[in-house]
């Protein structure tokens, strides 16, 4: 059985965010909490906690099952609002500048074991 989490409006770029979630797509649970953990880019944090919080919903949907089988089903970064501000230019004008968010969903689902 799945379970998902998400993030809404988060202060970054989705471009930004999707370099990191198009790495850990199909990674194991362990694995890819490891690689976000020590990971330098600035968006790993919100998404390393975001993984977490999908295992703790995985766990409450299986009554504390194993999680060792886990891997990341699906994940997926959206566009969030656009806040538009103006920054100041020489000769009186004045220059726009785009501060992007996102939304982030998750998806963690037992390993489809085949025999």
């Amino acid at each position: 059985m799945e379970a998902a989490a998400r993030l809404r409006n988060y202060p970054t770029s989705p471009r930004k965010m999707r370099l990191l979630a198009d790495v850990i797509r199909g990674m194991d649970v362990s694995k890819a909490v490891n690689f976000l953990k020590y990971n330098a880019q600035h968006s790993s944090t919100p998404l390393e906690k975001l993984l977490l919080s999908a295992v703790a919903n995985w766990k409450v949907k299986n009554e504390g099952g194993d999680e060792s089988g886990l891997v990341v089903k699906t994940i997926f970064v959206d566009e969030g609002r656009t806040l538009k501000r103006m920054m100041p230019a020489p000769q009186g004008r004045a220059y726009r500048k785009l501060k992007r968010s996102n939304h982030v969903t998750l998806v963690v689902d037992e390993k489809n074991i085949q025999n």
